[in-house]
């Protein structure tokens, strides 16, 4: 609107001093300049949505200009390597480096202050042994499962077509096709974008039941049965919650529901969908339960699993208790951390919500080992995985795999501009504008998405070797240690309880047996 009443004033201005045949270029390059300043001035004095243009006519725009470049300068001028947020520049660092296939080694040392307090590292051999050919996989598939599928120790997290561009889902996808490893779709549906390449997915369904949608929002399970039969799907997922966003649904704004979109998500073009923070399909932990064996079933026994960020520990005890009592239990949970990636979420839930990924993998693994389930169940971990020791660490934890979305977002080009909830994305990793999504070239990115990958999962096999281990069977919790204060160091086999198999069926501890006597298979207690 501003600019619109200079130009008409500017015009209005300019047929005036032509017709009084005062026009110069001079003229022009002088007073248009100083007009156009005059006016903006006015329009901020008689305004009365900003305060400050009020008091501060014209220079209260650099304010604003300031604001705007904020995350820019702090980025690149304020923050050191080792203490941007959400992921800093070492870090940054070593996925660039890792994608484009150069060197990822530093001089001088490490800058970060080993002695300060929550600094960990992981135990040395004095021993260490010859890093391994292959990287080590996980097989995934319980005794209900007759599709078995075998596990990169690093894979895509989930993230769907829509919140990510179609070029940047493809180079995801191609990637995970030329480095073996699986995709995850995210909650947004199946998408050519996702099949094209023929990369192995992991097929997510939330609670909007995109892909698989009847016209009233619930589960269709024809639909889901035809498209997971597809080859491609090799896991299918029930997201009961996400960590940056634990117990609220997605909102995708009618603008961006394009027709690729709608027909992709099953729901109407244009429209603002808006993903439920609860699921139809189930209201009790043995309903669940029941469920999870369904959509195997329906998915022709591919593996099967939920992924959440947990919350309530008796609440997660009480689904372990429906997994006893009916017979059954998923393939695999992934455990996603509330310091956990998203699109867009309200600051409150992203601060606030939901358990951090070290207490909560520990957790479930621990509910797991003391119901006499965690050898039926694989884990996955989720939540700012980006380089070897991540994955090392979180193994150690008790995962047997790892999920990265931000990483891997970067070995595609993503710069942590943090415009993902705009359109504009500045480098064609989340918009469905396709101006900024050409800039994104899927040849080059799927290559470096692999490259990186395989680099980190190199990463940590030689990791293990150090600790003298031949693998992630052999991590345990002593091997990682946490400064507490600046003379005391202990291991996570001190810091954390550790159930023994069976032990919540014998004689649940002390601090495990409220809980477990609490938890009820046929209610979610608060």
């Amino acid at each position: 609107m501003r600019i619109t009443v200079v130009a008409v004033l500017w015009l209005v201005a300019l047929a005036s001093t032509a017709l009084v045949g005062a026009f110069s270029p001079w003229w022009l390059f002088l007073t248009v300049p100083l007009l156009a300043v005059a006016i903006l001035g006015a329009y901020d004095l008689i305004q009365r949505k900003h305060s400050v243009l009020r008091n501060y006519p014209v220079l209260g725009h650099l304010r604003f200009l300031l604001e705007a470049l904020r995350p820019e300068l702090q980025q690149y001028f304020v923050e050191r390597n080792f203490d941007g947020r959400p992921y800093d520049r070492d870090v940054r660092s070593i996925v660039y480096e890792r994608a484009k296939g150069t060197d990822a080694e530093e001089p001088f040392g490490t800058e970060r202050d080993v002695y300060a307090v929550g600094h960990e590292y992981l135990k040395a051999s004095i021993a260490p042994l010859p890093v391994p050919d292959a990287p080590p996989k996980v097989m995934i598939g319980g005794p209900d499962c007759s599709k078995p599928y075998e596990m990169a120790l690093l894979n895509v997290s989930a993230m769907s077509f829509g919140s990510l561009s179609a070029n940047a889902v493809l180079a995801l996808n191609k990637g995970a096709e030329l480095g073996g490893f699986a995709h995850d779709t995210g909650e947004g549906g199946l998408s050519d974008y996702h099949l094209r390449h023929g990369g192995d997915l992991v097929w997510e369904i939330g609670t909007g039941y995109f892909g698989c949608r009847t016209k009233d929002g619930g589960f269709d399970e024809q639909e889901f049965a035809d498209k997971a039969a597809h080859d491609s799907v090799r896991c299918v997922s029930l997201k009961l919650s996400q960590g940056a966003k634990p117990g609220v649904g997605g909102v995708l704004p009618g603008s961006k529901v394009n027709k690729e979109i709608a027909a992709v998500r099953d729901v109407p073009l244009g429209r603002t969908v808006i993903s439920p923070p609860y699921h139809r399909v189930f209201s009790t932990p043995r309903e669940l339960v029941r469920f999870i064996a369904h959509m195997r079933e329906l998915a022709g026994g591919k593996p099967t699993g939920f992924k959440l960020c947990l919350g309530s520990r008796q609440q997660f005890l009480a689904v372990c208790k429906a997994m006893l009592a009916e017979g059954t239990a998923p393939d695999f949970i992934i455990v996603d951390g509330a310091e956990g990636g998203t699109g867009a979420a309200p600051l409150e839930y992203a601060d606030n919500l939901g358990t951090p990924l070290t207490e909560g993998l520990i957790t479930v693994h621990n509910a797991l080992v003391g119901a006499g389930l965690r050898t039926k169940i694989r884990i996955g971990a989720s939540g700012k995985v980006a380089t070897g020791s991540d994955i090392v660490k979180r193994l150690l934890q008790g995962a047997d795999y790892t999920n990265a979305a931000r990483a891997m977002m970067f070995a595609v080009g993503c710069i942590q501009a943090q415009r993902c909830h705009t359109n504009r994305c500045p480098v064609g990793v989340t918009t469905q504008d396709a101006r900024r999504a050409r800039a994104l070239d899927v040849e080059d990115k799927s290559l470096r998405v692999q490259r990186f990958q395989q680099s980190t999962v190199r990463s940590a096999v030689q990791i293990m070797s150090s600790m003298g281990v031949h693998g992630p069977d052999e991590l345990r919790p002593h091997m990682l240690c946490r400064r507490t204060d600046p003379v005391t160091v202990r291991t996570y086999a001190e810091l954390y309880e550790w159930l023994r198999p069976g032990e919540l069926l014998d004689e649940p501890p002390r601090g495990w047996a409220e809980d477990w006597a609490a938890a009820d298979p046929d209610r979610f207690a608060v």
